[in-house]
């Protein structure tokens, strides 16, 4: 049986948001993450980060830089107990200087790719899963994958103009939205289901904020 997962972005959501970090020591978690992905895992979730980088296109830094920002990640999470089991990257921007990664991609988030690939590659039920991001091109990422979607508000994004990019739940930061998580998909934790930022004003989003959510940071903010 395929198991879910929790697909997290990174940048904003997983570790605090930093403008195109390039050393292992600027990736600092968001706090309180780490118990909550360890009680996630407990109850049967893969871990996997989601992540769009164009600083690769931009040439501020390689996929070997990349991957040793990434490793270091790892071993962060794993000193907290928590296993990742998949970072999926896109490297693409249309706007790169890097000639071979300045195109238009079916990976770069809000295009669904890089969840569709871990899915397939990790045998993952996307319809059980979750995306837990702080943009609402995560957001609609998730929901064009067929997962329940979490926004963590870090006060930067308007009231989704469409389904397709309205979240199933709104966080007041990283560790809330990952209780939401524990709460609604294990009944394993109290949670508050009803948050709303108050600069959205008092009509509620077309997708319910109080259940139904599904669609059938990173770098998006200025890169």
């Amino acid at each position: 049986m395929s198991a879910p997962a929790l697909f997290i972005d990174r940048d904003g959501t997983l570790i605090e948001p930093r403008h195109y970090p390039t050393r292992p020591e600027e990736l600092r978690l968001c706090d309180g993450v780490g118990p909550e992905l360890r009680r996630l895992q407990a109850l049967g979730m893969r871990l996997v980060v989601i992540t769009n980088q164009a600083g690769i296109a931009r040439g501020y830094l390689t996929e070997a830089d990349l991957a040793r920002l990434h490793a270091h990640l790892r071993g962060e999470l794993a000193a907290l107990g928590v296993r990742v089991d998949g970072i999926y990257y896109c490297p693409h921007h249309p706007e790169g200087t890097v000639a071979a990664l300045a195109v238009a991609c079916a990976c770069r988030k809000p295009a669904p790719g890089m969840l569709l690939r871990a899915a397939m590659e990790l045998g993952l039920d996307r319809g059980r899963s979750w995306f837990v991001g702080d943009i609402l091109d995560d957001v609609e990422a998730g929901n064009r994958a067929g997962c329940r979607t979490v926004l963590v508000d870090i006060g930067t994004e308007p009231p989704p103009p469409s389904p397709v990019r309205s979240p199933a739940y709104i966080a007041r930061d990283t560790r809330h939205a990952l209780r939401i998580v524990r709460a609604v998909a294990h009944g394993d934790a109290a949670a508050e289901l009803g948050y709303r930022p108050a600069r959205w004003g008092a009509a509620a989003p077309e997708t319910a904020l109080a259940g139904a959510g599904t669609g059938g940071g990173d770098d998006a903010r200025a890169r």
